[in-house]
Formats: C-alpha cells, structure tokens, sequence
C-alpha cells in the first residue's frame, strides 16, 4: 500500500468511525459554514486523521489540487464527495 493509500484509508477510518455520514462529517470541518473547505480546514481533518504534522501542509495541497475540480483553491461538497466516494471505491 502506497502513501496516499495509506493516507486515505486514514480519512476514510476517520469519517467511518466518528461520523454518520460523510455530510456530518463535511460540516464539521468546514468550520466557517462556506459550504467549501479551505486548506486550514483540510489540514484540521487530516491533523484528527492522525496524520503526520509533517506532511499535512503538503498532503492537503495535494487533496485540493486532485479534488478541486472548480479550480477556486477550495473543496467544496460536491468535491468532498467525490473523494469519499473514490475512497470508498478504493478500499472494497
């Protein structure tokens, strides 16, 4: 299993194990109710995800430049879904 793997199944555990669903998870982080995630955000999901402080600032660019499919430097629900759902499809 490659790092983003490794770091995926991270958020995945995370949203599985203390969330009901990936919306409740989404409005969580998104701490000032934009309905998008900045990378501030990201980085608090993937700090709870428990992962290496690091490589946070360089894996939430990474999450935002593969997910961002607007192009407006953020994650926004639609977005984020698309991510779970990859996840997901990834770990089956």
């Amino acid at each position: 299993m490659g790092r983003k793997e490794v770091i995926l199944n991270k958020i995945q555990i995370l949203i599985t194990n203390h969330y009901s669903t990936p919306e409740e998870a989404f409005a969580f982080f998104d701490i000032d109710g934009d309905g998008k995630l900045t990378k501030k955000e990201i980085v608090k999901l993937l700090k709870q995800a428990e992962i290496n402080g690091f490589i946070r600032g360089i894996v939430s660019s990474k999450l935002i430049e593969g997910y961002d499919k607007d192009s407006d430097g953020l994650v926004n629900w639609e977005e984020f879904k698309y991510a779970i759902d990859e996840i997901s499809e990834d770990s089956e």
